[in-house]
């Protein structure tokens, strides 16, 4: 019957565990001091030094330096900057993992490996390549310039923009590209079949399946596209007040000795760091709990638009 749980036996019996490790516990016991030592020497005693050099000259400093007015303006502006670049990374992500995923195409090769482009080429040298390309004396400036002379790319926020969503965009479309691939596309041929349109076939089957995939990819983007630094460091031009972000405000103060508020402001960073580790957990926590659940725990609503998509089949 259709809508049947999958079987979970393997020849005639029931599929077993992998059996347990044979290590002695020494080795265990070994493994795991090791791995704590790496991580709180290189996780646990950064953070730390942190929040002490944040909070070293008392709470007053701490909180004029996240309220002065350059640290408002740098805040503004990355919280601006993630929400044109991590749209726009969605959007691609989705696309392209569609595209990959579902069809078969010359140059499909070319285009995984240019989506793999921003992990592989250093963010300072992806912010020259855009000072090159639309730099005042770059290849497209001039035009640029004379064209739309009130256009300011390079030193202004649409620089800023275009390298964020440049060293960003893999990781919406890196993140699907697997999900769809493992899932295959029958369930949207078989909307198709019954007469689904395009929106609906991807509002109502494909979205559902992709859902925390997709959410794991938009909360590592947004994180990326927050503390970016060497990209955006290039095409920014470290205006205090317009074209400076959060992670270069801190910059700014760092090499100013100004120690306590360059501490105090990257604490913010911090913060949103514990915000994305604790979004990364939740949604794979939903996730296992989603696809532990019975497939018959929720039955389907029959006037809902889902069911009608769904293609059933006639008990024998």
């Amino acid at each position: 019957m259709a809508g049947a749980a999958p079987s979970r036996l393997v020849g005639g019996a029931a599929a077993r565990p992998p059996s347990a490790p044979t290590e002695p516990p020494w080795v265990r016991r070994l493994l795991i001091a090791v791995a704590l030592g790496f991580l709180g020497l290189f996780v646990v005693v950064p953070i730390a030094v942190v929040i002490d050099q944040a909070l070293s000259q008392g709470l007053g400093v701490y909180r004029r330096a996240v309220t002065d007015p350059a640290a408002r303006d740098a805040i503004a502006l990355t919280l601006k900057v993630a929400a044109i670049a991590v749209p726009l990374n969605l959007v691609f992500g989705v696309a392209a993992a569609w595209a990959i995923a579902h069809f078969r195409f010359r140059g499909r090769a070319l285009l995984l490996t240019l989506i793999d482009l921003p992990f592989a080429v250093s963010p300072v040298i992806s912010g020259m390549v855009f000072v090159l390309l639309f730099g005042a004396h770059g290849l497209l400036g001039p035009t640029l310039r004379e064209h739309w002379p009130g256009l300011t790319i390079i030193f202004g926020l649409p620089g800023i923009v275009l390298a964020t969503v440049f060293v960003t965009f893999p990781f919406v479309a890196r993140e699907l590209i697997p999900v769809m691939e493992a899932q295959g596309a029958e369930e949207e041929e078989a909307a198709r079949v019954l007469g689904a349109s395009g929106w609906q076939m991807f509002w109502w089957v494909t979205l559902p399946k992709i859902r925390w995939g997709l959410l794991y990819g938009v909360i590592l983007c947004n994180a990326r596209a927050m503390g970016e630094f060497g990209a955006v460091s290039v095409v920014s031009g470290h205006i205090r007040g317009r074209t400076n972000t959060v992670p270069l405000h801190v910059e700014i103060l760092y090499n100013e000795y100004n120690y306590a508020a360059a501490f105090a402001v990257a604490s913010l960073l911090l913060v949103l760091a514990f915000v994305t580790l604790a979004a990364k957990r939740l949604v794979e926590h939903r996730a296992r709990v989603v696809d532990a659940a019975p497939l018959d725990a929720a039955p389907l609503d029959p006037d809902a638009p889902a069911a009608r998509l769904v293609p059933t089949e006639a008990s024998p």
